[in-house]
């Protein structure tokens, strides 16, 4: 056995035919046994040189093993032949001199990155973990939402509500967007603000613009990257916020308030959702809205050499600005009146449109190159869908109709059984769900009156 596996060793080195290798390897897997490859008294010297063989490859540099060596170390020296061991010698050379190489590929395959193994970063992309500074919400909802809140995380503080109390130094450092419980054992849950989220539970002075009014206005004035748009009553900075994101790095934003208090309260809410920013993804927030404490009646000087592609009025009576505003539009530029409700009234829709009539009835006088295309308001209806539950906490199931009635005791019984087995869910389309409007709802907030310079 030993002469033929020299031969075939022989022959590959001269021939280097990979069909003969195979079939030496399929045969020394198979075949190789100590007593029929070798001679009884030659087993202990077989046994020896297999050791002093394989540390000779573990005191190697790793490499990728060829079949030669593979199959040349498990057999005896004496029964290798002289070209055999030429050929290791030559391969043991070429190992050396390619070493460095061989290394750093090692070290690539020793660690290789995160996206390799088919792991998933804790944290969305181009954001970090949570860091003391930056703000967070708490929410806990069973049915419907029970418990929100906006907070700055700060070291040593905590976060206390009816459901218990959670340390701020528990939440530094984990990724955003997960539940942990309370000293009572409720879970809360933790995640980042949106825009949206920031706005409606900011510190306010007046009324904010909405979300839902605010995108609207957007669409409206078709604000995109790059343009300069004049905003006339800052309030408590949301419809700043949205417009700084909407004209982006490259655009503006020129914010005139006529109350101080107001622009105070507008400048501190964008600079903290700015500084929170900059906490949570690594680089700052546009810089590219500019506060002023102003009347824009008399603002000429302000406004000077300056052209808008857009101007959002929040006032109370905007058809007093139009006439200074006005020559600052680029022409087919849009003006978006947001006519919110006053305080003063009690029936909201029907009292607000008269603020409505009288824009248009200032219009009509003045004579102003403007035309009205939309008088809009923005209804918003949230619905409640949720699977229906039993008073025990189960799933109800749906049960086919049965006319004939002689079907209910073994329905009853089959519902008895299935409610023993807690572990397993009901099947896909077997839960019915309740769908109905959500008992609390937003009512009217503002009409949104859209009008845009023509040339006459």
């Amino acid at each position: 056995m030993a002469a033929l596996l020299h031969r075939l060793l022989t022959a590959f080195c001269q021939t280097h035919d990979r069909k003969i290798l195979v079939k030496l390897t399929k045969r020394t897997h198979f075949r190789s046994s100590p007593s029929t490859s070798v001679r009884s008294g030659d087993q202990d010297g077989c046994d020896a040189h297999q050791q002093t063989s394989g540390q000779a490859l573990l005191s190697r540099r790793r490499r990728w093993l060829s079949p030669l060596d593979r199959i040349s170390s498990l057999l005896p020296p004496d029964v290798l032949g002289p070209e055999v061991m030429q050929l290791r010698q030559e391969q043991d050379g070429e190992a050396t001199i390619h070493q460095e190489p061989d290394e750093e590929h090692l070290e690539e395959t020793k660690a290789p990155s995160s996206q390799e193994k088919g792991q998933r970063s804790p944290t969305l992309p181009g954001e970090s973990v949570l860091t003391f500074g930056e703000l967070l919400m708490a929410e806990h909802r069973k049915k419907q939402v029970h418990f929100r809140k906006m907070f700055q995380l700060q070291s040593g503080a905590r976060l206390q509500s009816s459901w218990g109390v959670i340390p701020h130094n528990e939440l530094a450092g984990r990724p955003a967007g997960r539940f942990l419980k309370t000293n009572t054992g409720v879970p809360i849950f933790f995640h980042r603000p949106s825009l949206e989220d920031y706005v409606l539970n900011m510190k306010r002075g007046p009324v904010i613009a909405y979300p839902k009014d605010a995108a609207a206005m957007l669409l409206m004035m078709d604000v995109t990257e790059g343009d300069c748009v004049l905003e006339s009553g800052s309030g408590s900075g949301a419809l700043a916020l949205f417009l700084s994101r909407a004209v982006g790095s490259r655009g503006s934003v020129l914010s005139v308030e006529l109350r101080e208090d107001h622009h105070t309260r507008a400048v501190l809410n964008y600079e903290r959702w700015r500084t929170s920013w900059a906490l949570r993804r690594g680089h700052e927030w546009p810089d590219n809205v500019d506060f002023h404490i102003s009347d824009l009646c008399s603002a000429s000087a302000l406004l000077a050499g300056r052209g808008f592609h857009s101007v959002a009025l929040d006032l109370i009576n905007p058809h007093l600005v139009l006439a200074t505003v006005l020559p600052h539009l680029l022409p087919g530029g849009v003006c978006a009146v947001y006519l919110a409700k006053s305080a003063d009234f009690s029936p909201p829709a029907c009292c607000s449109v008269t603020q409505v009539i009288d824009l248009l009835e200032g219009l009509r006088c003045a004579a102003l190159p403007l035309l009205c295309e939309r008088i809009v308001e923005v209804p918003v209806r949230d619905w409640v869908v949720a699977p229906a539950l039993q008073k025990d906490r189960h799933f109800c199931t749906r049960k086919a109709p049965d006319p004939d009635g002689n079907l209910r005791q073994e329905a009853k019984a089959l519902d008895q059984a299935d409610s023993d087995d807690d572990d397993l869910s009901p099947a896909f389309g077997s839960v019915p769900y309740i769908a109905r409007p959500h008992p609390e709802q937003m009512s009217h907030t503002a009409f949104l009156v859209k009008l845009r310079k023509c040339v006459r």
